[in-house]
């Protein structure tokens, strides 16, 4: 059973590109995972693109990951699902919160990576 204290949230944003819907909304995309610390798997996910079709299909593409595993290999499934303009921002974010997650874990701050 994973108790609330094993459940950390991260975050991480990143500058959307000009003339997207998204864009004109929020300027940055916010992607926030909830993980078990106790296995590093996300086991909830939320993000800001403009279309709750979009935010789901992330969301659900990111939920079951190990960020144990670092950034690296989920970028490549990103790459694959996710076809829209904020694409890149969607991949630095994701690289932002795995960065987060390691430092955490090290015990280190991890001051303002986003």
């Amino acid at each position: 059973m994973i108790h609330n204290q094993d459940l950390v949230l991260f975050s991480g944003y990143a500058k959307l590109p000009t003339g997207i819907t998204a864009s004109e909304m929020y300027k940055v995309i916010g992607i926030v995972v909830v993980v078990d610390m106790n296995t590093g798997i996300i086991v909830d996910a939320d993000c800001t693109l403009a279309t709750q079709l979009a935010r789901k299909h992330v969301s659900k593409a990111l939920v079951g990951y190990n960020l144990n595993n670092g950034a690296e290999p989920i970028q490549p499934i990103i790459d694959h699902i996710y076809q829209g303009s904020a694409k890149k921002a969607v991949s630095t974010a994701i690289r932002i919160i795995a960065d987060k997650y390691r430092n955490y874990k090290m015990g280190e701050p991890y001051g303002n990576l986003d």
